[in-house]
């Protein structure tokens, strides 16, 4: 049997409004991310922390890769049962207390991978997941001590884990500040071209200081 006229317009539409729906959506993120780091931006030069003034003009805007949504990835997390407290090297040769809260499994371009999660040892609040990450960017495009993921704790373990979020230390803005360096299991060997990267001015990349302690 042919299908009426009005079935095959009401399928046309349905395909229409799906593709639309599809790309405001994306718009929607990019659009969101976009004036996220805007605000950012201006929140950084109304005050001298953590930007101090005398780096301003190098810093201001903050570099980043351009937004691609397919760094936004679904990510699982396998809880751990080690209470083992890590001392977490930093940027000043000091060390910070950590427990790692479990690894989060994702695939990114393609490749299965795994990025382990941690929480403060002493926090009392532990809905904060603590993301310490380097790739293969680090030193050359990206800060050399790597860069940090903020992830809100979910009750269903699931999480959309967006390396267009992904941010730079504050130690790399301004020296008086301790930084916890990523772990050997947090070093991607993968270059992700996503989040904030090293400015270039005149030429010369604004990297920060030498790192104590990175391995």
């Amino acid at each position: 049997m042919r299908p009426s006229v009005v079935a095959i317009l009401l399928g046309l539409v349905t395909v229409s409004a799906g593709c639309g729906s599809s790309s405001h959506a994306e718009g929607d993120y990019t659009s969101r991310l976009a004036g996220a780091r805007t605000a950012k931006d201006v929140r950084f030069q109304r005050g001298s922390d953590p930007v101090p003034d005398g780096r301003k003009t190098d810093l201001l805007p903050l570099g980043y890769f351009p937004i691609d949504p397919s760094y936004n990835v679904p990510a699982s997390l396998q809880q751990s049962s080690d209470a083992t407290i890590v001392l977490m090297p930093t940027s000043t040769g000091q060390t910070r207390r950590e427990r790692r809260a479990g690894a989060l499994e994702f695939t990114l371009k393609g490749q299965p991978m795994t990025l382990t999660a941690f929480v403060e040892a002493d926090a009392t609040d532990l809905n904060h997941l603590f993301v310490p990450f380097s790739d293969l960017t680090s030193g050359t495009e990206t800060y050399r001590a790597g860069r940090y993921l903020d992830l809100d704790r979910t009750s269903t373990g699931y999480y959309d884990l967006d390396f267009n979020t992904a941010y730079h230390p504050y130690c790399y803005y301004n020296f008086s500040y301790e930084c916890p360096l990523p772990p050997i299991e947090n070093r991607l060997k993968i270059p992700v071209h996503a989040g904030e990267k090293l400015k270039t001015v005149q030429g010369r990349t604004t990297e920060g200081r030498t790192i104590d302690g990175q391995q």
